[in-house]
């Protein structure tokens, strides 16, 4: 095992090319997550908080993943840009990431706001760097690195960097080798083993059109897979800008960085891929957000938050551990502050101050707790918050601050795959408890 010391010295790369980045260059990458959209595939758990502000693991907040991918590659200059329901996310942000008064590293929430240049919305992902470019210039940086706001994965950014410096490129886009089934939900690249992007498909349908962007065999070995495999580059919208470029490309009225800047970039300027092999989850859909909570439990997941080297950062609370009162708990995640009466959970996540009574049965669901302790108080209005007596809950992702009530039935068999109800949705075949939902008492969904 190296020590940090042997890590910290120049390497070679597979490629002969030294590993150090130039001294400084950390410092000279401002990194820009975009948070702004309204998050509809999200819906509801976005109906009062911004999409980046949605909790993912029990604990932490889908924000929490680009922002500590930063910190763990020294990168301490991050914009969060966003525009629907920022208060839960600004507090979030401010709660999180406190740095010293000896230091220029920030993470700041940067929010659609009327100027005299303009007062709209963000457009897409291209308009809203547009739109905030003053301050992104205002200091000296060299590379601006563009993040998604709503995907599950452990990057070392100083790896694309790196690469980025080293080939001399204008751009370079993050991609994803994915099997062609796959293909018909992302941007698909071309690129040949020089890495150097020639070729651009949005969501391609055309089959012949397609197989011309299968990545070569001299790729494939280059990448460590087989050559006999059929494999194709899909963008992960993970962007590297050069200064001067990031200017030039934004000097017209383009919306998106995938749809539209990175096509027309591909004629004349010089994008490199950067081909990323590791675990990388899209969560921006109802199915896609549940199944990447539920993977968790597994004995060994693809993605893990225990790994000790690359933390996942979070809000600080100080909360008591979790009490379980005679539960039986199989693939269960289960976040501080919990009271866990007599239930039975098997392959769910359990979210911060969450309370299940006696009797309960929660299969394949999500629990996000609550933001609040309301022990000792007696309302008779309304149940109290958390999963009730005797309740039967499956397939479901029930929002923070719900409170079902003794005898529920939740489970999305013999329904439509999306539906809006009363107090509840469906969505992907998943029921969905909006956030501070009350469900009455022998209520069956």
């Amino acid at each position: 095992m190296q020590t940090r010391a042997q890590r910290d010295l120049p390497q070679k790369t597979s490629e002969g090319l030294p590993a150090a980045l130039p001294p400084g260059t950390m410092q000279r990458t401002l990194a820009i997550i975009m948070g702004g959209g309204a998050g509809t595939r999200l819906f509801p758990l976005t109906k009062d908080r911004a999409k980046p502000a949605v909790p993912l693991g029990g604990k932490y907040r889908i924000v929490d993943v680009p922002i500590s991918n930063c910190l763990n590659s020294q990168l301490r200059s991050i914009y969060v840009l966003t525009q629907f329901n920022s208060m839960s996310l600004h507090r979030h942000i401010q709660a999180s990431y406190k740095f010293d008064n000896f230091s220029r590293s920030f993470v700041d929430i940067l929010a659609a706001q009327q100027t005299p240049a303009g007062s709209q919305w963000y457009q897409g992902t291209a308009d809203a760097v547009r739109q905030n470019m003053r301050y992104f210039l205002e200091r000296p940086y060299d590379y601006y690195l563009i993040l998604s706001g709503d995907q599950l994965y452990r990057m070392d950014f100083r790896e694309i960097l790196h690469q980025h410096v080293q080939r001399g490129a204008d751009i370079t886009l993050a991609t994803k080798p994915v099997a062609q089934h796959q293909v018909s939900e992302f941007g698909i690249m071309q690129s040949d083993v020089d890495r150097r992007i020639t070729g651009f498909i949005e969501k391609p349908a055309d089959e012949t059109a397609l197989q011309e962007m299968k990545m070569s065999r001299e790729l494939l070995r280059a990448i460590g897979s087989h050559e006999d495999e059929e494999l194709f580059q899909a963008s992960m919208g993970i962007y590297v800008f050069n200064r001067k470029v990031l200017i030039e490309s934004l000097e017209n009225d383009l919306a998106d960085f995938g749809k539209h800047i990175i096509p027309m970039a591909i004629k004349d300027r010089h994008i490199s891929a950067f081909i990323f092999k590791g675990y990388w989850e899209d969560i921006g859909t109802i199915r896609a957000f549940y199944e990447a909570n539920l993977d968790l439990t597994d004995l060994v997941p693809e993605y893990s938050f225990f790994e000790p080297e690359s933390p996942i950062y979070s809000r600080p609370r100080f909360l008591p551990g979790s009490k379980i009162n005679g539960a039986t708990l199989q693939q269960a995640i289960v976040s501080d502050g919990c009271i866990i009466s007599d239930a039975h959970l098997e392959r769910c996540v359990v979210g911060i101050r969450s309370v299940i009574q006696s009797g309960a049965t929660i299969r394949n669901s999500i629990v996000m707790g609550a933001d609040y302790f309301e022990l000792g108080q007696t309302d008779s209005s309304q149940p109290p918050i958390g999963i009730g007596r005797n309740c039967v809950i499956d397939r479901a992702i029930i929002d923070k601050n719900a409170r079902i009530s003794d005898g529920v039935v939740i489970t999305p068999e013999g329904k439509p795959a999306n539906l809006d109800g009363d107090n509840y949705f469906i969505r992907d075949g998943i029921v969905v408890i909006p956030k501070n939902a009350v469900i009455p008492a022998g209520f069956w969904i």
